[in-house]
This record gives C-alpha cells, sequence and structure tokens, in this order.
C-alpha cells in the first residue's frame, strides 16, 4: 500500500470484491508453454550464481531430439520438467 502520511491504510483502495478479467477465448497452442526435460546441468551462471545454465530437450511431437540451452531460476536437477513459455530462443553458452 501506499504510504499516507497518517499511518493507516486508504481502505478505499482495498476493495473486498474480486476482479477478475473476462475468460479469454481459447488461442491457438502457441500460447500454451512446452515441456522440455533437463538433460544436462552445464553450469551456474549469474552474478551471485543463482542461475543454473541447462540442456533441455524439447517435448513436442513434431519435432524429435530437438534440444537447447536455457537458463534457470531456482533449483533444477537432471529430468526435471520445465514449462517453457517459449522455445526459439537460446541463452549464450557460459565462459
Amino acid at each position: 500500500a501506499e504510504y499516507m502520511g497518517s499511518g493507516k491504510r486508504d481502505h478505499r483502495r482495498f476493495s473486498s470484491r474480486v476482479m477478475s478479467a473476462p475468460a479469454a477465448p481459447q488461442k491457438e497452442s502457441g500460447d500454451q508453454p512446452k515441456l522440455a526435460q533437463v538433460i544436462k546441468i552445464i553450469g551456474r551462471t549469474g552474478s551471485r550464481g543463482g542461475v543454473t545454465q541447462v540442456r533441455v530437450r524439447i517435448l513436442d511431437d513434431n519435432r524429435t531430439d530437438r534440444t537447447i540451452i536455457r537458463n534457470v531460476k531456482g533449483p533444477c536437477r537432471v529430468d526435471d520438467i520445465l514449462a517453457l513459455m517459449e522455445t526459439e530462443r537460446e541463452a549464450r553458452r557460459l565462459r
């Protein structure tokens, strides 16, 4: 909440009603995340080592055995399944 100066919250900003967006029509499968299986841990990257660089196999029916390198934030290990919103871009290799 924003600081109002009096030390109290402005209760007009915090309505008890739940506001939900209207349901969007289902679009083509391009909006759905693609599943990918971690096959190799390449190493840690990032300024503090909080990102893991991994090689993943895209679990897609039409293109078999396609692998790309991605950066993963948070814990991951071999055989984990990742949900990737985008599979065209590939991470730069570690130096």
